[in-house]
């Protein structure tokens, strides 16, 4: 975990914080679609300072991935995922879909289990989870689940969607593009140790 130096020696751990100049915040990850991939490199400094350049606190990156923890001020989650994707775009030239999920919320995507008959995943086997901006409608989860085949299995459940792929990643022929169709809006996946990286992170 990469961690910008704390302004005033302030740093926090928790999910929820104490007051600092009589406001709360609230710890936050945020998964980024588009760094560092297809061409898009982005050094983790720049993406810190472009976090902290929004006024969030305690910014730290997990990962060249596009995964980025930081404190704000508790509130809607879409309005700021709106704001974070608006100062992305106007820096970097192309758009960066945003997910936020606070520790609460990722800590139950860890736990939660999608797929029980292959616990614990043995070699051969890859989970990946898939965050979404909000839970897919009927058509979308039926899209989704007609793209499974005997390499692919899909589970769904809220904001997120689980992809266990059997074999290897070169077998499945399941492709972002048709995923993001599937879905009808952006989404982006982080293999299941990033996840849990990040769930402990957030709480550490």
């Amino acid at each position: 975990v990469r961690r910008a130096p704390a302004r005033d020696g302030y740093t926090t751990r928790a999910a929820v914080l104490a007051t600092r100049h009589g406001e709360c915040l609230t710890r936050y990850a945020a998964l980024l679609r588009a760094i560092n991939v297809g061409g898009h490199v982005v050094p983790m400094a720049r993406l810190r300072a472009l976090f902290e350049s929004l006024g969030f606190e305690d910014v730290a990156t997990v990962i060249a991935s596009g995964n980025v923890l930081f404190s704000a001020r508790a509130g809607a989650g879409a309005p700021l995922e709106r704001r974070i994707e608006a100062h992305l775009h106007q820096a970097l030239g192309y758009e960066v879909a945003t997910f936020l999920r606070r520790a609460g919320e990722l800590a139950e995507v860890v736990t939660h289990r999608p797929f029980p008959d292959f616990e614990p995943l043995t070699a051969g086997h890859a989970l990946s989870v898939i965050f979404l901006k909000q839970p897919l409608d009927t058509a979308a989860r039926e899209a989704l689940l007609s793209l499974q085949t005997e390499t692919d299995a899909f589970h769904v459940r809220g904001r997120e969607a689980y992809w266990l792929r059997h074999g290897r990643i070169s077998d499945s022929k399941v492709t972002p593009a048709r995923l993001e169709k599937a879905f009808g809006g952006p989404a982006t996946a982080r293999n299941i140790t990033t996840v849990r990286k990040l769930a402990a992170a957030l709480t550490a």
